[in-house]
């Protein structure tokens, strides 16, 4: 994922944040830029409300669960604002809403029970689980309520109190949720704050903290590890991805054109886990870039509150910058534009889809993420040689196989260097799964228990079986 610095254009000034809308490239609102004396205050109140919180579960899921209703009920208010200043289409904003509220309510139904842990002696061993204290969620621009409730839900079912802060980008339908959320859980449990560089790293690095959870560009996420090191604080890292498709050679290209298309450019691409390559074999090339090209030049490019709009802008100026100055050399290197490959003439932070062909294996569109509405198509004769372009990436967040054949398709998947492959879809994940990347694209994991469980802290408990008896003797071990 790209950095979360807004542009200078879009600094702060005078203790207010201006939020533009990528449909216009105007600013609409503004919210605040706190300072690190406010940060300390929303930290201290955050280490107080968790000495409550964590002590009673039931209160815990009933809270949870009537914050889930809250979400729902405020629909209509959060769906158009999380548009106007993302971009995205309304529609997909509203299943963002419902998604953040599912979350809450999956979440809330799971709840780490005692363990026993028999070693053989006469003893009774019990693995317990114990939260860790106050959690910094730090959130992007490309789904800032979903990804906030994929952070904030499973620190709070834990039993941990949580300070979240959204990109300086999108802060505005985070404050709006915080606000919603506040009339059903206590004060101190959830605060959200605002603004710009170095609040972040301020807040990744602060001694009340005991647990970061960050999804953005992986040079940012080696950042905030440095700083939560510096307090031994647990770390979360989603990193982004360089996720491929490989197409093999039994593909039916008309019935899985639309899946791969919608893969790669839902939320005009600036999805983590998006499709950001394709690897097609060489006799079936033509007809890859053709269908998938099909579909960006009939695919309704447009502001998000347009019900028309089936694609909305880049979210912001910078991000804009870099598609455009990848696909620029990508063209300069030989590449074909079979559709788009520009950026669109109106306001805003609008670009045309694109699918590239006859890009070169090392052009920057094709080795980095460009996190954007532009999708390279690469050919290959060799199905080892496309595991291996697939795999020849420092990411490892996801990838997928499409081919009629589905147990050649596993077996191939198999072979790819990724947290999660797909067969014939790409970018579906349930509540219930982990969800984890290798190499370069993070540390930890969310989604499911595992989610759940990297909010919290094992506590183990001996106690002798008799009550009055004693040590064995020489029966104490050192690991």
């Amino acid at each position: 994922m790209p950095e979360d610095r807004p542009a200078p254009g879009r600094e702060a000034r005078g203790g207010r944040l201006p939020v533009v809308d990528p449909a216009t490239g105007e600013a609409f609102a503004e919210a605040p830029d706190q300072s690190p004396q406010e940060l300390d205050a929303v930290v201290e109140r955050a280490r107080a409300a968790w000495f409550g919180w964590r002590s009673d579960p039931p209160a815990r899921t009933a809270a949870l669960l009537a914050a889930a209703d809250a979400v729902e009920a405020a629909r209509d208010d959060l769906a158009p604002l999380l548009t106007r200043e993302q971009g995205k289409p309304l529609a997909e904003s509203r299943a963002e809403v419902a998604r953040t509220a599912a979350r809450m309510r999956y979440f809330a139904a799971l709840e780490p029970g005692p363990v026993p842990v028999a070693d053989g002696r006469p003893v009774r061993s019990e693995l317990r689980w114990r939260p860790l204290g106050p959690v910094a969620a730090i959130v992007p621009w490309n789904f800032p309520l979903q990804l906030a409730s994929a952070k904030f839900a499973p620190a709070l079912a834990a039993g941990n109190t949580v300070v979240l802060k959204p990109s300086p980008y999108t802060p505005l339908a985070t404050r709006l949720l915080a606000s919603v959320l506040s009339a059903a859980l206590p004060e101190g449990v959830l605060t959200v704050v605002t603004g710009r560089e170095p609040l972040g790293a301020r807040l990744a690095a602060h001694p009340g903290i005991r647990h970061v959870t960050f999804t953005g560009s992986a040079p940012t996420g080696r950042a905030v590890a440095a700083g939560a090191a510096a307090t031994l604080a647990r770390v979360t890292l989603e990193l982004g991805g360089n996720d491929a498709a490989l197409l093999l050679d039994d593909v039916d290209v008309e019935r899985i054109a639309d899946r791969l298309f919608w893969a790669a450019f839902r939320n005009c691409g600036q999805v983590c886990m998006a499709v950001k390559r394709v690897y097609a074999p060489a006799r079936r090339y033509a007809e890859v870039v053709e269908a998938l090209a099909e579909r960006a030049k009939s695919a309704v490019v447009g502001a998000g509150l347009d019900p028309r709009s089936q694609l909305g802008p880049l979210n912001n100026a910078p991000q804009l910058a870099r598609v455009e100055a990848c696909t620029a050399r990508a063209l300069a290197d030989g590449a074909r534009a079979a559709a788009g490959g520009h950026r669109l003439d109106r306001p805003g932070y609008f670009f045309a889809p694109t699918v590239l062909a006859d890009v070169p294996s090392g052009s920057p569109v094709v080795a980095d993420e460009q996190f954007g509405p532009v999708l390279p198509v690469l050919p290959y004769t060799g199905l080892d040689d496309a595991v291996a372009a697939a795999n020849a990436t420092g990411f490892g967040l996801g990838g997928s196989v499409w081919g009629t054949d589905l147990d050649r398709a596993e077996a191939v998947a198999g072979r790819l260097e990724c947290g999660t492959a797909w067969i014939n879809h790409h970018a579906e994940l349930s509540l219930a799964q982990p969800f984890a990347g290798t190499k370069e694209s993070g540390v930890g994991v969310a989604g499911g228990p595992w989610g759940l469980y990297g909010n919290l802290q094992p506590f183990v408990l001996h106690r002798p079986l008799e009550a009055e008896a004693a040590p064995e003797a020489g029966g104490t071990a050192w690991h």
